[in-house]
């Protein structure tokens, strides 16, 4: 890269790379449509195609620009592997329990104010279909694709530009806005913050998305079992369930102790910001 160029993305073509992707997305979902039968796929295994091309081409196509390639973008540092993988990656997941609970109450109180439209039901109600592909997409494709683009590619690129509160509040912006429904934008955008600042101590994608997989495991398997609760007559009229405080203290508990652990190994919140 020429020491002259500006360092890739800048917030207008972070943005040009996420439209590129739904359209890309979408172009992929179209040309596979009339040729899933042939091919044996279900919905969801075309979704789970989508998604890997869609953000294979977006990825490698922005990593070329930024000079980079897949072998620097996850874990650029090889002698620290194990020391993420045994000393960043528990204290991490250790946050999943309490980030779900304010999920949960986040969501409640949002549709509240905001009840969901009918094909906004239908839509999360697809995502949480209980399938093996789907299971894939959520839990595995998602969090891997997602933390690659939205940290490894456009955060990596911002803190190269901006000063680090800004370029980390950017990724998480672009992270919140790229659910495209202001019901996931709210804890999405609150995530990346806390998955960008995670990033920019570490340098490493592996406990971003050790989180991001941790939460949305939780989210998909709770809303089965929510949706077998929804059947019920007594939730049905009680609306959303409460929360234990007993589930709280031990989501405080499980949180206090990876946010100790990670300011020892990560120092999250330097004396000097």
């Amino acid at each position: 890269m020429p020491p002259n160029k500006s360092p890739f993305p800048s917030l207008l073509q972070a943005a040009l790379l996420v439209v590129a992707l739904y359209v890309l997305e979408m172009l992929i979902g179209a040309g596979l449509y009339d040729a899933r039968n042939a091919l044996g796929l279900s919905l969801e295994q075309l979704s789970a195609l989508e998604a890997l091309l869609g953000n294979g081409i977006v990825i490698s196509v922005a990593l070329h620009l930024q000079g980079s390639g897949y072998r620097d973008l996850v874990h650029p540092d090889r002698k620290s592997l194990w020391p993420t993988l045994v000393m960043v990656v528990p204290p991490v997941v250790l946050l999943m329990p309490l980030i779900v609970l304010l999920d949960m109450t986040m969501m409640s109180a949002l549709e509240t104010l905001l009840p969901l439209s009918e094909s906004e039901r239908q839509t999360f109600g697809a995502m949480s279909t209980q399938t093996l592909p789907m299971a894939l997409i959520v839990c595995v494709i998602a969090p891997v694709v997602e933390e690659m683009l939205f940290r490894g590619v456009l955060l990596r690129g911002f803190l190269a530009r901006y000063p680090r509160g800004q370029a980390i509040g950017y990724s998480a912006l672009f992270f919140g806005v790229a659910h495209l429904n202001l019901y996931q934008f709210c804890l999405a955008f609150l995530l990346g913050l806390l998955l960008g600042l995670i990033y920019e101590r570490g340098r490493s994608l592996l406990p971003c998305m050790a989180l991001h997989a941790a939460f949305n495991t939780a989210v998909f398997v709770l809303s089965d079992a929510s949706d077998v609760a929804a059947g019920t007559a007594d939730a049905s009229a009680a609306g959303a369930p409460a929360i234990p405080s007993i589930a709280w203290a031990g989501a405080l508990i499980a949180a206090g102790i990876g946010l100790v652990a990670l300011q020892k190994t990560l120092r999250l919140w330097p004396s000097r910001l």
